[in-house]
């Protein structure tokens, strides 16, 4: 499929869809419709250390937990 028929397929799903797909895919998007840059790799790595600690600490969700919270949405 070519890129000009992908962006047609896509703008008439974004003219359809309900407000709740509308949301996530902006969501998955927003960096860069907001023209944000990446952040550097050592903002990475900073972001993955803290992350581990967290994990440490017990601050997590169990997949059941992802599940249930994910049925709300």
């Amino acid at each position: 499929m070519t890129t000009a028929a992908i962006r047609q397929k896509l703008a008439h799903y974004l003219q359809i869809a309900d407000d709740k797909k509308i949301k996530a895919v902006y969501t998955l998007l927003e960096s860069e419709i907001n023209g944000e840059e990446r952040i550097s790799l050592d903002q990475y790595n900073k972001e993955i250390d803290a992350a581990m600690e967290e994990v440490k600490r017990g601050e997590v969700y169990t997949h059941e937990e992802v599940v249930r919270l994910s049925k709300k949405w």
